[in-house]
């Protein structure tokens, strides 16, 4: 088996600007809130909020928002967030305390489990449907809670997101370099109104021309690794004017075309190793000229 380089070739580039983009939303994923996720989300029932008052320990709590959107504390009663920032709603804390009980209040407001804007995973997973955030979840977090992948998935997870201003961008992540590679630049975190879609995986496509029994395209199942030998059979095997020099054209992911020459005889006798097939080989068997 011998194998020729390099022809270049047009091929889709790697959809790198996902991982620049998964870069950038890491450098946001630690434990407290930015402030610009403080500003952005909008209070609602059901979410759980962690609230504290440096002059005033007994208003150092946790509280969850009633289906009315309002928070009922000490010293304070009842106090509607539903629909504010987290920074609005410190700033409604400190003037309620400031009106009735302390001269000076410093209040802070952080969401610990978000509840009101529930993410959506669909696709390739076990449980597809709504989740509801709790805390701080990554992209394993949503698919974990989504029951985990279904044996045919494929390759890619897209997100949608889409912020409070309209504006909506995609994702796209390949659940190689999550699962398999384990690289934690791709383990994005997940934000409320998140669509996650996992997706299925496509058959594998070779294409034969030439002298063989049925030339065209020919589709293998997502289980199968189809092989050289396993294709000239389905096939129908070669034409008695085959030559005995087979070629397989293949594209690189950088966009190069190389070829892969082997020998049908050395390989029908097993002195050449059969060789696996990849989406969108090429097998081309050209007729002998003796």
């Amino acid at each position: 088996m011998s194998i020729v380089r390099p022809e270049t070739a047009r091929r889709p580039a790697f959809r790198s600007r996902a991982l620049m983009a998964a870069l950038a939303l890491i450098a946001s994923a630690g434990a407290a809130q930015s402030p610009e996720e403080a500003r952005a989300y909008r209070l609602g029932a059901k979410d759980l909020v962690e609230i504290q008052v440096v002059e005033e320990p007994s208003l150092n709590l946790e509280r969850r928002i009633s289906d009315r959107g309002t928070l009922i504390l000490p010293l304070i009663g009842e106090l509607p967030v539903g629909g504010m920032s987290t920074i609005e709603a410190a700033a409604a804390i400190k003037q309620r305390l400031e009106e009735s009980y302390l001269q000076r209040a410093t209040a802070t407001v952080r969401v610990i489990e978000f509840r009101s804007r529930p993410i959506s995973v669909i696709g390739s997973v076990r449980r597809p449907g709504t989740l509801e955030l709790s805390g701080r979840w990554n992209l394993l977090d949503a698919l974990t809670d989504a029951g985990g992948l279904l044996d045919g998935h494929g390759d890619e997870v897209h997100i949608l997101r889409r912020a409070e201003n309209g504006l909506s961008d995609s994702l796209t992540i390949s659940l190689t370099d999550l699962l398999d590679r384990a690289d934690p630049t791709v383990n994005i975190p997940i934000f409320s109104n998140d669509v996650i879609r996992v997706t299925e995986a496509a058959p594998l496509t070779v294409y034969l021309m030439g002298e063989v029994g049925a030339t065209g395209a020919m589709e293998f199942g997502i289980r199968q690794q189809p092989t050289l030998l396993t294709a000239i059979a389905r096939a129908g095997g070669l034409s008695e004017r085959a030559s005995q020099k087979i070629t397989v054209k293949r594209l690189q992911d950088d966009g190069t075309r190389y070829e892969i020459r082997v020998n049908y005889k050395r390989l029908l006798s097993g002195r050449q190793p059969d060789l696996p097939l990849e989406d969108g080989d090429l097998v081309v068997v050209k007729e002998s000229f003796l």
